[in-house]
């Protein structure tokens, strides 16, 4: 079968190229901007690439034109390409349902969902299984660092599956995750985001409510306990096994839940919890009914990591992985590129890439930076970028998520509907909003000294500021060493 894809160098478009590829079927697809590395990857796997969207890569007739069109969530009415392929009745779908008919069919499914956390989670999960023997296949919205790649179709039916709650396409406004009909399905936590296509957060509510109501009654959900929408959202309805991390130590089992309704029996739906060993969350204790089951001393930091290992190891137990099995795995994981990235020390100043794009992760992430540097200077340099940071929604709790930050760069791009100077105005650490990348990296640069920690905050390539930023803390030095 020819599978066209359109918008195919985005991450989870991408991966499902590869996964397509892998089945067999002859894959080709175009983007607005094709460039490595995911078009290097692509290429590498025989995937044919087309830069832009004529709708000549349809072929001239019904002879010659794909046997379906997988069409992103980026793309929308007036694309010359949709337009054609609806004009010419060329077969499509989106890609989560391609995904679903054509990859996921008779998997064990399992989906890591959750405001933040989706693709450490995922990664954690898929190299646990990996680990363990397992041979799983992934679809993941980062590149695993254990792997290389984004996605791979496995050698058993375990498949791990970072399952995002963003729409589906234009003809299809279903979250992502409801075609996915998982065995497994994690909640890791649950915010308002994605301002762009919920009015609240009780649409995405519905959502993540649409998703439990397709797992089947011995499937499994695990969820935490100390969230209040996610609990909300069991109480819309669930019928399946479930299981429930709580940050707090449990000593016994009473908080267990079997089937929505709290027990105090010993069972398999128990309680899963953790507790810090090392403040900055490198090393921590797990427990399952007030058990331990062994300590992890790993390489990751902060609280938001020692939830999402907690919760890869109960999914994994839940396909047969003992706990302590699980744990050895984590100790031998590298987290996914661009999550609390070190990628680059210059004269003592480390300098990190993090994906982080929301209040919460930003806080929870520098919560993790704190506890591992104790007093030394935190500089963050942050791209509001995401459509929900760029629509204000979060404008009033940004500056507090920067708190434990001693300073903070803000970039106010041209797309940016409000005032971030002004919305600054009452933090409590200096923050400087600039309109230039490079005075951005200029003024960091001047700034830094030894023994400084530097976060760029962006779920972007920020205008290449991470390199700039890097080549010039090089120049400086050579300068100074001069």
């Amino acid at each position: 079968m020819h599978v066209h894809i359109l918008g195919i160098c985005g991450t989870f478009m991408g991966g499902l190229a590869l996964l397509a590829r892998a089945e067999g079927h002859r894959v080709t697809g175009s983007d607005a901007n094709v460039y490595p590395p995911m078009s290097t990857q692509l290429e590498e796997q025989g995937i044919e690439l087309i830069q832009g969207f004529d709708p000549s890569q349809l072929g001239q007739n019904e002879d010659d034109a794909p046997d379906i069109v997988v069409i992103g969530n980026a793309m929308s009415r007036g694309n010359t390409c949709v337009e054609a392929v609806l004009n010419r009745g060329i077969a499509y779908t989106s890609g989560p349902q391609f995904l679903a008919e054509h990859i996921l069919k008779k998997r064990w499914v399992l989906a890591i969902s959750g405001t933040h956390g989706k693709t450490s989670t995922s990664s954690m999960l898929a190299w646990i299984l990996e680990d363990c023997g397992y041979e799983p296949g992934f679809l993941i919205g980062g590149v695993p660092q254990n792997f290389g790649v984004s996605a791979r179709i496995g050698g058993s039916p375990f498949f791990v599956v970072e399952a995002d709650e963003y729409d589906s396409a234009f003809f299809d406004k279903r979250s992502k995750f409801v075609h996915y009909q998982p065995r497994t399905l994690v909640i890791n936590n649950l915010e308002f985001d994605h301002a762009d296509i919920f009015d609240d957060l009780k649409a995405i509510q519905r959502q993540f409510n649409h998703v439990i109501r397709t797992v089947p009654g011995e499937g499994k959900i695990i969820w935490p306990k100390d969230s209040e929408a996610v609990q909300q959202v069991i109480e819309m309805g669930c019928w399946s096994e479930q299981e429930v991390y709580t940050k707090r130590y449990a000593q016994n089992s009473e908080n267990s839940i079997v089937n929505g309704n709290v027990s105090s029996a010993e069972s398999e739906q128990g309680t899963w919890s953790s507790k810090l060993i090392a403040e900055d969350g490198h090393k921590f204790e797990v427990f399952l009914r007030g058990e331990s089951q062994g300590i992890l001393d790993w390489q990751l930091i902060g609280q938001h990591n020692v939830e999402n290992a907690t919760m890869a190891i109960a999914a994994a137990r839940h396909v047969g992985v003992k706990p302590e099995s699980a744990i050895e795995a984590l100790t031998k994981f590298s987290p996914p590129k661009r999550r609390m990235e070190l990628i680059g020390e210059v004269n003592g100043i480390e300098v990190y890439d993090d994906f982080a794009h929301h209040p919460t992760a930003i806080a929870t992430t520098l919560q993790g930076c704190r506890a591992k540097v104790g007093d030394a200077k935190i500089t963050i340099i942050l791209e509001p970028r995401s459509n929900t940071m760029k629509s204000g929604v979060h404008k009033d709790t940004l500056a507090g998520s920067m708190s434990l930050a001693d300073q903070a760069y803000l970039y106010q791009a041209d797309s940016i509907d409000w005032d971030v100077k002004a919305a600054m105005e009452k933090s409590e650490l200096p923050v400087s909003v600039l309109y230039d990348i490079d005075e951005i990296v200029n003024t960091v640069a001047r700034e830094a000294k030894r023994g400084d920690t530097i976060i760029v905050m962006s779920n972007g390539g920020f205008g290449g500021l991470h390199n700039k930023l890097l080549a010039k803390l090089k120049s400086d030095c050579e300068v100074t060493r001069t």
